[in-house]
């Protein structure tokens, strides 16, 4: 293991304050890593504004937002922790506020941002008070893994669907769309490409796939032309700023139907962020003899902040991501390479116009609009995180039950929070029917009335409250 504790040899003071010789590394080999991180997850600023503009913001003020608070994020993560760890809004969180807070809570979309603003803030709370370790220990690992297999089915169908490859059907629910017309074919084509892409190994297949797509859509008429390649951004371009931060939207943000979506929300993030940290800090030799990465409460308050942080600026939950393996796997091994991450997410603020043709939406099916080009990224991100089934204990059935209900509840009732709770609720019983009561964490007796009020809120709506 690399000896991050000891004392830094001579160098510029560049680096000497990111240890960067200390760790093996150099000022070229932490740029080519940041870089590459950069290429790997860029394609964030594409799809976080895609879907967040289905739940009503501003597609234009999403992304200039999205890239802003994943380069302040990603600079105050190298800087404060001192790892190749880079931000941006997380995929999977963002769907649960916009399709779970704003369109099926039915509430605005400042106060959806409130609900994160609030989120960040219990977790930051959470990291403080030193509670990561309790909160952690009392959800099963197996309920954890499902959290993501869920959201990465979920976040695959609303690909399937933007791309106009699965539609709605009024006799069966979902059917398949015509793949001979243009939306569908050109997605299938950037599907295939990244998928090919992947199964070699490339670093950026998803970009590739998004970059297949929109180009075979320019060329085949499926997508308009940019109206420039670079612009500085209008005022109205930071509309999204702040609005989650504003007490009235807090206070609304803070009612009994959005307790167990906001815990889905903490849920998602938190676990995710400790996953990726030490999977990463592994990659890159950088854990001690015990596997966890030292200054971890650093990383976590980091990762806690630019949670909160994502919902001032409007652009959901902003966490670490995974995808911080890439700079690692070129060398990157210090803070220094989220400079250049950072650096290169500011720099993308200018390019707005080409960004919303990537993200446009395009008439299909009769009345129905899709969103073509973002729909590769996210068919492959719901692909990646599928991987993680294999780690469930499915010979378990205390396990496998609520692992699968969760599973199959969280796309099929098109709700995160539903499916979190089948399997809070289903956990609790198959372990009362295994006799293994004492075993239930305290903290899992809470979530199951929570849920059952999520549940049974409009029927608590029309009689008790």
């Amino acid at each position: 293991m690399t000896d991050v504790t000891a004392p830094a040899p001579r160098g510029s003071a560049l680096e000497r304050f990111f240890r960067i010789r200390e760790r093996g590394s150099s000022l070229r080999i932490e740029s080519l890593g940041g870089l590459s991180t950069f290429l790997t997850m860029c394609y964030i600023v594409f799809v976080n504004p895609a879907i967040l503009s289905q739940a009503g913001l501003p597609f234009a003020a999403v992304a200039v937002a999205t890239a802003l608070a994943a380069g302040v994020a990603t600079i105050v993560m190298g800087l404060v922790a001192n790892y190749p760890l880079a931000l941006a809004s997380g995929l999977g969180i963002n769907a649960i506020v916009a399709f779970d807070i704003i369109i099926g809570q039915q509430v605005s979309w400042q106060v959806g941002m409130a609900c994160v603003v609030i989120e960040g803030l219990i977790a930051v709370v959470l990291v403080l008070a030193g509670l990561r370790e309790s909160i952690v220990r009392a959800v099963p690992t197996s309920l954890k893994l499902a959290i993501g297999v869920g959201i990465g089915l979920f976040i695959a169908f609303v690909g399937l669907r933007d791309g106009g490859i699965v539609v709605n059907d009024p006799a069966t629910g979902v059917g398949l769309g015509d793949l001979t017309a243009g939306p569908p074919l050109v997605v299938l084509a950037g599907i295939l490409v990244a998928a090919a892409l992947a199964v070699r190994g490339v670093r950026g297949s998803i970009l590739v796939g998004i970059a297949t797509t929109t180009v075979l859509g320019l060329v085949f008429g499926v997508l308009d032309g940019p109206s420039g390649v670079a612009q500085l951004p209008s005022s109205s371009d930071f509309d999204t700023i702040g609005e989650g931060l504003k007490p009235d939207n807090l206070a609304d943000a803070l009612t009994w139907a959005l307790v167990p979506t906001i815990f889905a929300l903490f849920m998602t993030d938190f676990f995710d962020t400790i996953g990726t940290a030490v999977a990463v800090g592994t990659q890159g030799d950088l854990t001690d003899d015990d596997g966890n990465l030292p200054e971890m409460r650093r990383v976590l308050l980091v990762d806690s902040g630019a949670a909160a942080f994502g919902g001032a600026m409007g652009v959901s939950s902003v966490t670490t991501y995974v995808e911080s393996g890439a700079g690692v796997g070129e060398g990157a091994r210090t803070g220094f390479a989220n400079l250049v991450t950072g650096g290169l997410f500011l720099l993308s603020i200018l390019f707005v116009p080409l960004i919303e043709v990537v993200g446009q939406s395009v008439p299909y099916a009769g009345d129905t609009t899709v969103t073509p080009a973002i729909a590769p990224a996210l068919v492959m991100v719901g692909f990646l995180m599928l991987r993680l089934v294999a780690a469930i204990e499915w010979d378990r059935p205390e396990h496998a039950l609520p692992a699968f209900l969760i599973i199959a509840g969280i796309p099929l009732t098109f709700s995160i929070a539903a499916g979190i709770g089948l399997g809070i609720i289903g956990y609790v019983v198959a372990m009362l029917a295994r006799g293994r009561v004492r075993e239930i964490h305290p903290l899992m007796w809470l979530l199951v009335p929570l849920f059952l009020a999520f549940f049974a809120d409009d029927w608590l709506s029309a009689h008790v409250f």
